[in-house]
Parts: C-alpha cells; structure tokens; sequence
C-alpha cells in the first residue's frame, strides 16, 4: 500500500496490542510459513516481470520511485504491444519508458513520514480519495507541526473525503506525538540507517500500523527491497499457485519475500498489482467498481494459474 496510486489498505486500523505486533515483525526474517512449497522459482519472478512488462509497460505511478533505485536495470518496454492500456485520446498514459526519466522535471522526494501517512490514509478507500485527502491535509496544515498543535476535529475536516476521519486522524496524531516523544522532532528519515528488523519494528510501534502498511513504506520511501502483499498481489499470488490455498496475506507475505528475489521485488510488485487492477482473470474479487479492460481478452499469466476465478 505509498505511491501515486495508494495500496488499498484494509484493517489494520484497528486496535491491537503493538508490543506483540513489533516482536512478530523484528522477527520475520527468520519465518518460513511454507519451506516445501518450491514457487515461485527465481525463473518464474523473472519470466512474469517480462511478460507483464511487455503487457502493461511499466506503470507510471510508480515510476518515481524506481527512479530512486538506480541500481535497477534499465527495463525495455515494448512499444507497439497490442495490450498496452490506452485512454480515450489513443495515449499510453498507463506507460512510462523508464530509461527517459532523466529528462522528465525532478521531483521532490517524498519523506518517509510523508509516505506513512499517506498510506494511513488509503486504508480502505479509493487512490483517488485518499490522494484527496493527503493533498488537503498538507493544504490546510503545510507542516507536520502544524498537525500535531491542530484540534483533532480540523484534521478530521480535511481528511473527511478519504473516509474513516476520526480514526484516521486519531491515528496520524498518535504517529507524530509518539514521535515527537520519543525523538524530539517529527521525521523518520533516522529509519534510513536501520537494518529492515529494526525498522519494521520502530514502525509497527505506532497504533494503526499494520505489517502491509510497513512494506509499503519500507519498499516505496526507504528503498528497501521488500514485498507488500495488498489483495491485488496476494490473489494473483494463489491463482498462480505462488502459494498454497490454505494461504493467508500475511503468510504469503513471508513466503514472497522469502522466495523473490531481491533485484524483482520492486519491477515484479508493481506490475502484479497494476495487473490485479485491470485483469478480470487473475482476480476472485468483484465488485461495484468496474475494471478497465485492456484491448482483448488475454491474459499474460493465463499459462501460469493453477485456478482461474
């Protein structure tokens, strides 16, 4: 779930008991939920990123944070694929040639703070409304500061377009007061210098802070090579037989991250949850929203799933 378009988030603004919650995410380098299912083979990862690639091109959205890894190959996307997602203008607005970027206007870093809580407000609502409400947050209150001295109800207010304001704004402040706490001024940028255990378990400490939340933040701000497990990559995931079926979220997290490769993570993410947006045969999930569809009814990954919805 930190990017242009937002992960959509679910459930993890509810209550729990962090001290438990920071222990399970410290320590979960060393789980394997599944250490005898052999998939997805490091073959695999890369012969879906290319096949996704040559289907979506890479997804502008995300295309600035990849900019921030430069470690990254440079992706070739092709440019007259029949699959690629046009707008009514016939413009490939889904695609960004990753190797022109240099020329594009440099953009301003997001902090990580920043990206934390714009992932709080993406929790179950769309990326446009979350999006919304980040921008009339920052609108109304330019600094952090000026959050944390605002009344909760003014927060609320702007907000409100993303849903959840009470919650969501009682989470923000818990984030920057515990913060200002604990370390005198509102940023997480310390989080830089940390080994991935330390982080996740400085970030689940905040109440509200779910393990997807984390992986979002610690992939998409902090350029850590992680896998966030949103609905979207997670029912990819057991179509294609990545998982077993007795899977959850979370264990198919630990198993992703444990099986991906570190060089795919990123490219391989993105791309699955921008496939598990538009594709109707990789997805079990349906619903009032109706999907773009691409212009045929192909499927790059129809070869690879086990059991389609």
């Amino acid at each position: 779930m930190q990017t242009g378009h937002k992960r959509k988030q679910q459930h993890e603004l509810k209550p729990r008991t962090n001290k438990k919650s920071a222990e399970t995410i410290s320590n979960i380098k060393e789980e394997e939920p599944f250490p005898t299912h052999a998939r997805p083979t490091p073959e695999e990862c890369r012969a879906i990123r290319d096949s996704l690639l040559a289907f979506h091109g890479f997804p502008q959205e995300f295309a600035k944070y990849r900019k921030q890894r430069p470690y990254l190959i440079t992706l070739q996307d092709k440019e007259e694929s029949p699959h690629l997602i046009n707008n009514c203008d016939g413009k490939n607005d889904n695609v960004v040639k990753v190797e022109e970027e240099e020329e594009e206007e440099e953009e301003e870093e997001e902090s990580a703070l920043d990206g934390l809580v714009k992932t709080v407000l993406s929790q179950n609502t769309t990326e446009v409304n979350s999006q919304r409400a980040f921008l009339n947050l920052k609108s109304a209150f330019p600094t952090w500061e000026n959050v944390l001295a605002a009344e909760s109800k003014f927060i609320e207010d702007a907000i409100r377009c993303g849903g959840l304001a009470p919650t969501k704004a009682a989470c923000i402040r818990n984030i920057l007061s515990s913060l200002m706490e604990k370390k005198g001024r509102l940023c997480l940028e310390y989080l830089r210098d940390l080994p991935v255990a330390e982080i996740k378990a400085e970030l689940s400490h905040f109440k509200g802070i779910g393990p997807k939340t984390v992986a979002c933040v610690l992939m998409f701000n902090l350029q850590k090579d992680d896998f966030p497990v949103d609905t979207h990559v997670f029912e990819i995931a057991k179509a294609i037989g990545w998982v077993p079926p007795v899977a959850d979220r979370n264990k198919t997290y630990l198993h992703l991250n444990h099986r991906i490769p570190k060089e795919l993570k990123f490219d391989l993410n993105c791309l699955l949850y921008t496939h598990g947006k538009l594709c109707r045969k990789c997805t079990k999930k349906s619903g009032s929203q109706q999907r773009k569809e691409t212009h045929d009814d192909s499927c790059p990954l129809l070869n690879y799933c086990v059991k389609l919805s």
